[in-house]
């Protein structure tokens, strides 16, 4: 089990959404120090006052994730202050939703350095102090998008796939090396956070509220273990791909279940919003 009372946890995009109720979910559990990484600052600053007005420990530092020099920095002052992190939780992104054929070098440069290349970069960061510790937690967000296509996010489904693949072989070469870091990776369907704004949930993958994946992730880090995959359609997504012929599979989810439909009514954040995910 991996213990949360006195530990110093560090969620990126932690200042609002999942991201800040996991912060509150974590210091409820006993944490030390909660450290907070979000690009937006007066999000950031208010979220932390609200906890610290309730007597916990909070560290907020103003973070661009697609920065790695200032990760880098910010790091450093992490492990100055705290002597490391025993539970990262890389949950910062982004979605553009939009055919592939009108994406802009932006859009795909910032999808792929905020959902890929940020989580690597966070979890190499902080590693070799859990490795020195002989203990620590790395939870992934990943997405069920990266168990399943879906057209009209192309570009979001490959961060996520290229996490889920990513996530999956830390942890195995985690527990060939050491007995004590553990590696949790979530793949959940659409959450009613406004990332997902207008997109229309699959009948089988209702929009899931935020208290409920929360609840899930809170308890994977405490027990270890190694996937969260809600809502319950989700765990049944690799061996529907497993089993049945690209043609077929496309029928049932897309057809059938219309899970390919989903982001036709996509609105998202505002543009205001999106740069806090």
């Amino acid at each position: 089990m991996s213990k949360i009372k006195n530990r110093t946890v560090l969620i990126t995009g932690g200042a609002a959404g999942i991201g800040k109720l996991m912060g509150q979910r974590a210091l409820e559990a006993g944490a030390r120090m909660l450290v907070i990484w979000d690009v937006n600052e007066s999000l950031l600053y208010e979220t932390a006052g609200e906890f610290q007005a309730m007597g916990y420990e909070v560290l907020p530092q103003v973070m661009n994730v697609r920065d790695t020099d200032a990760m880098e920095a910010a790091a450093q002052t992490v492990l100055e202050t705290c002597g490391g992190v025993d539970i990262l939780i890389n949950n910062a992104g982004v979605v553009v939703g939009k055919d592939f054929e009108g994406h802009s070098r932006e859009e795909i440069d910032r999808t792929l350095e905020i959902n890929v290349s940020a989580v690597m970069h966070a979890t190499r960061l902080f590693l070799p102090t859990m490795i020195r510790r002989g203990r620590g937690h790395i939870v992934n967000i990943a997405s069920a998008a990266g168990l399943i296509p879906n057209p009209g996010m192309s570009v979001y489904v490959a961060s996520k796939w290229a996490v889920l693949g990513w996530s999956e072989s830390l942890r195995i070469e985690l527990e060939r090396a050491y007995n004590n870091i553990n590696v949790t990776t979530v793949t959940p369907g659409y959450i009613n956070t406004g990332m997902f704004d207008g997109v229309e949930a699959p009948p089988l993958m209702p929009l899931m509220e935020p208290d409920e994946i929360v609840t899930k992730i809170i308890d994977a880090i405490k027990h270890n273990h190694i996937h969260v995959r809600e809502p319950w359609v989700v765990k049944l997504a690799p061996v529907l791909r497993g089993i049945m012929p690209a043609r077929l599979f496309d029928f049932v989810v897309g057809d059938m279940l219309k899970v390919y439909d989903a982001m036709s009514t996509f609105v998202g954040h505002s543009r205001k919003d999106k740069k806090h995910l």
